[in-house]
């Protein structure tokens, strides 16, 4: 403290002050060897694929399962919507969600945390020395001297650099700050929602705790890091002014001036929490309102050509409207609100804490006694005109400090409404994290008790790297998430063993659960009871009944969900895509669109025939013992459609279809038909007795039909005649 407490008068300013030249220079040193070293990152030439290995291991590092594990406790699920506002709970979340931001002390954010405080503790120093010169300048213009005067504008314009320099470096390192945050957290929670597990699916189709995943991922994760990283910088830095400021002042107001600010912070403070919204709460509200605003419009986006088909335009301009009138009266209560609180507050910050400090500023001058032995030795040893000079100075000096200290304390004081929102936008963050922790695990929203076919009962059993797909006592169960529901029954107790080389269709009515089958076996719906064997993810594919189509080039297309790395990595080749689109009788795109690295928004390039054939080629690239054919083939030709079923059982993949049509009995040797009759279901063999018996008669029931030709030929003719047709 002693060195923010000596004068400028008896010896030059740089050589008093040694330290401030030393702190920026090895502040200024720190910061350009951090920038220098970015830039020679960023800097170096690398190949498309160093770049993407660098990417995944410096920003996009899995996380360990171990430290989800660790972690689990840390996130229990809450009714956040109720505990929303600056209190212990809040206080809890952000420790929690700290454990993420600083995962240990030798983390490139704790290095910026660092190198952010030495600067605010830089700044201070410098606002404390730039009060002391304008003290002095002005004295030295009242006083008439004017070679003094001109020293000071020299002292003035030297400190500027190293003060700008400061001012700039805290914001570049705030800055840096949030992004650092912003990364960590949305690498974390990538690692958490796109995983093994497919939580991303049970957020969307199993769990109603997280609506608009993206809105949280996107949205409230940024803002939750902004927010954070300033407030450290609007709240570290008051703090610190305010322990230097007040023991500057005390120097020149006294023990008592010192009491009267310390008992405004208290008294501002209390009014200020008295009258203080629940601005958390309110944060909270609108962020899952601009998440419903998006949604609709992701809706939108998504389902364009169907509602275009249905001239649903108007309904769906409605929905919008109603979506984006939620969210703008809720803004704009929340402005009327901050109109009598930001008037009272701006009346006790400004005006009210001004006032005071004037009257602070004042004890020098009119109550000398209340100083202390400063004062009394400016008043004895000094003639009238150095009196004047001296108490100019002391004025503009605590003048300025008083309003250096006015603005920390109002910042301290705005902060507070700063950590209310913060306080919402972390309930945010934190119940995505806490759910996403409980989908990991597979623990549901659902009852407490024991309900059959509720999402917090599932007593069923899988096992992995089985060489077939075996069903024992298994129901096909529509889970429904929510406290008080259950799921509903599809198919009861399925018994079905599926080896390597049979085939099998599963067919039945529409909503009697062929695709939730598939389903079942792919883990996104649970095994509620039962035992369900099937082989690991290598050796499985699925194709849906929706064809997608990713980003990316046409050759990551076909090779989905494999990386132009991963197919490099197997030896594969462009000639033996090519070979595979000529399977599926697709050879001519590559031409068509411009060859293999072309990139387009396929979904709106290729047809539905030209899609479901790309599926078949991606199932043909990845050759897997077993496949999953979900109506994918419903929008091909059957000539095609055969040749792409045969070629697949010459690779000797084992298919597990569902489909409707009659024409793919012949590539599969056992039909599942589900009736939907009370979950009942059929399993025959395709091609005994009794369905050749089946066929008899149908072909039975064709050749009666035939014979009716030639009479209803005769009736077309006599109806010809009498309307006049010529047909």
């Amino acid at each position: 403290m002693p060195l923010f407490s000596q004068p400028l008068d008896h010896r030059p300013w740089f050589q008093s002050n040694n330290f401030i030249i030393y702190s920026s220079l090895a502040a200024a040193t720190a910061a350009l060897a951090y920038r220098t070293s970015q830039q020679s990152t960023s800097s170096t030439k690398t190949t498309a694929a160093d770049l993407l290995n660098s990417t995944k291991r410096a920003l996009f590092k899995e996380t360990e399962e171990e430290t989800f594990k660790q972690h689990k406790p840390l996130f229990p699920v809450v009714d956040v919507v109720k505990k929303v506002g600056v209190n212990d709970e809040f206080f809890r979340q952000l420790k929690s969600i700290a454990k993420i931001l600083f995962p240990n002390y030798h983390t490139k954010e704790v290095f910026l945390l660092i190198l952010h405080s030495i600067f605010l503790i830089l700044r201070t120093y410098l606002s404390v020395v730039v009060a002391r010169i304008d003290g002095r300048i002005v004295r030295d213009l009242v006083s008439g001297r004017g070679k003094r005067f001109l020293t000071g504008l020299m002292y003035w314009f030297a400190i500027a650099i190293p003060a700008t320099y400061t001012n700039s470096m805290i914001r570049y390192l705030q800055s840096k700050l949030a992004i650092g945050f912003r990364t960590r957290l949305t690498r974390y929670v990538h690692d958490l929602y796109l995983n093994d597990d497919k939580t991303f699916y049970k957020s969307i189709n199993l769990d109603g705790r997280i609506q608009g995943a993206d809105q949280f991922i996107t949205t409230d994760i940024a803002k939750f890091c902004d927010t954070l990283s300033s407030l450290y910088s609007n709240l570290a830095k008051p703090m610190l002014d305010m322990l230097i400021f007040n023991y500057q002042l005390m120097k020149s107001i006294g023990m008592a001036g010192t009491i009267g600010l310390g008992l405004n912070y208290v008294v501002t403070a209390k009014l200020l929490r008295a009258v203080t919204p629940s601005f958390g709460k309110l944060a909270a509200i609108e962020a899952k309102l601009e998440g419903d605003f998006r949604a609709a419009h992701t809706r939108l986006i998504t389902n364009a050509e169907e509602i275009a088909f249905y001239n649903g335009g108007e309904l769906e301009h409605s929905i919008l409207d109603k979506a984006y009138y939620g969210l703008v009266k809720h803004i704009n209560s929340i402005y009327k609100i901050r109109i009598n609180y930001n008037m009272f507050e701006d009346f006790l910050i400004k005006y009210a804490w001004s006032a005071f400090g004037l009257v602070l500023c004042a004890i020098p001058v009119f109550a000398p006694h209340m100083v202390g032995d400063i004062a009394g030795n400016i008043t004895k040893e000094m003639n009238e005109d150095a009196q004047v000079g001296s108490r100019t100075r002391g004025f503009i000096t605590n003048k300025r400090l008083m309003m250096s200290l006015a603005d920390a304390g109002g910042r301290m004081m705005y902060s507070y409404k700063e950590l209310a929102e913060l306080a919402g936008y972390t309930t945010r963050v934190y119940s995505l994290l806490s759910v996403l922790h409980s989908l990991h695990v597979n623990e549901f929203d659902g009852p407490k008790e024991a309900v059959p076919f509720a999402l917090t009962n599932i007593q069923g059993k899988i096992k992995l790297g089985e060489d077939g797909i075996k069903f024992e006592n298994v129901p096909i169960v529509t889970p429904a998430p929510g406290k008080n529901r259950q799921g509903e029954l599809l198919v009861e107790n399925l018994n079905v063993h599926i080896r390597s080389g049979e085939h099998m269709l599963v067919t039945g009515p529409n909503g009697v659960g062929k695709t939730a089958v598939a389903r079942v076996i792919a883990t996104l719906w649970p095994t509620f009871e039962g035992t369900l064997s099937r082989p690991d993810d290598r050796n499985i594919f699925y194709i849906p009944q929706r064809p997608y189509l990713s980003m990316g080039s046409l050759r990551d297309q076909v090779i989905y969900p494999h990386t132009h790395e991963d197919m490099e990595k197997t030896g594969r080749t462009d000639d033996e895509l090519m070979k595979i689109l000529e399977v599926v009788r697709l050879a001519y795109i590559p031409d068509r669109e411009g060859g293999w690295e072309t990139k387009k928004e396929w979904k709106d390039v290729f047809s539905g025939g030209e899609k479901q054939r790309i599926g078949m080629a991606r199932l043909f690239y990845h050759h897997p013992k077993y496949a999953v054919l979900d109506e994918c083939t419903s929008a091909v030709s059957t000539d095609v459609e055969g040749l792409m079923y045969a070629h697949a059982k010459d690779m000797g993949i084992t298919l597990l279809t569902i489909s409707h049509r009659p024409a793919l009995f012949k590539y599969h040797q056992y039909l599942l038909r589900l009736t939907g009759d009370h979950g009942k279901w059929e399993l025959e063999q395709i091609g005994t007795q009794q369905q050749q018996q089946s066929l008899d008669k149908e072909m039975q029931t064709l050749e009666d039909k035939l014979q009716t030709v030639e009479a209803l030929k005769s009736r077309l003719g006599e109806i010809d005649g009498e309307l006049s047709l010529k047909l």
